[in-house]
């Protein structure tokens, strides 16, 4: 169920007021968003709208011009994907950033592998541990050693996915998780994200796809030409009230924020 944000405590993660500007474009203009813990955003927007800038400078891949960014209420320095994962926000891009050639347990681990008391690659610790979070996350993934080239979108998605969660993120940025899925891919995604809600998670999500957004989000966020246009309920408002935000930047007068 939705969270009834507004009784809800101290947002997991604020902006107020960012800016970022390219050559005198204003591609982010004096937006302000806020998270909370249980909770997915959809952050929606034509090409160029801002939604990836807005989320690039949360990440760290891009460094604001103007605003501020506050976690669990406290206001956070970030200028580098490594800050940002100080505070326990991970990025899952589309390409997912995933060896091909390597199974589940070395991509959760690449680059932080579990090593033993003599500096060899722990093997058996790192299966054990993907087993350990693929169990709680996608219990019925079993194909522990096939390179993830050899696995379907939705299983990729879960190795990804699972790489965030074992590394402590509380805050999940995800760039179109269901794009280029079908049906049965988009439904073990879907039940990832509601498992993540469950987990105390709170998700940002970036998507063109209105009818996913619907699905999969309890409140959407609208920008155009680098400002925001409105937050809304997606319970309380139409596809067609979402479209019109998206194209006319026109708020619907029920259930705006």
């Amino acid at each position: 169920m939705p969270l009834d944000t507004a009784n809800n405590g101290t947002p997991l993660v604020e902006m107020r007021n960012m800016r970022k500007s390219f050559g005198g474009i204003h591609a982010v203009d004096d937006v302000t968003l806020d998270l909370y813990p249980g909770e997915v955003v959809g952050v929606l927007g034509h090409n160029g709208a801002g939604k990836s800038v807005l989320m690039k400078m949360l990440s760290g891949a891009y460094k604001r011009d103007g605003g501020q960014i506050f976690v669990n209420g406290q206001e956070a320095h970030i200028n580098s994907p490594r800050d940002a994962r100080n505070y326990n926000i991970e990025t899952i891009y589309q390409t997912l950033a995933l060896a091909d050639n390597l199974d589940a347990a070395s991509n959760l681990f690449l680059g932080r592998e579990i090593v033993t008391s003599t500096g060899l690659v722990n093997d058996a610790m790192m299966e054990a541990e993907t087993r350990k979070i693929m169990g709680r996350l996608n219990p019925n993934f079993q194909r522990f050693h096939t390179p993830v080239a050899g696995l379907s979108g939705g299983q990729r998605q879960s190795v990804a996915i699972s790489r965030a969660v074992y590394f402590n993120a509380k805050i999940l940025i995800m760039d179109e998780p269901t794009a280029a899925l079908g049906v049965e891919e988009t439904a073990m995604v879907s039940k990832l994200i509601e498992e993540l809600k469950d987990q105390g998670l709170g998700i940002f999500l970036i998507d063109h796809d209105i009818h996913a957004v619907k699905q999969l989000c309890d409140r959407a966020s609208v920008m155009k030409n680098g400002k925001l246009v409105g937050t809304v309920r997606v319970n309380e408002v139409s596809e067609d009230d979402i479209l019109g935000m998206i194209i006319l930047g026109k708020n619907p007068e029920s259930g705006v924020e």
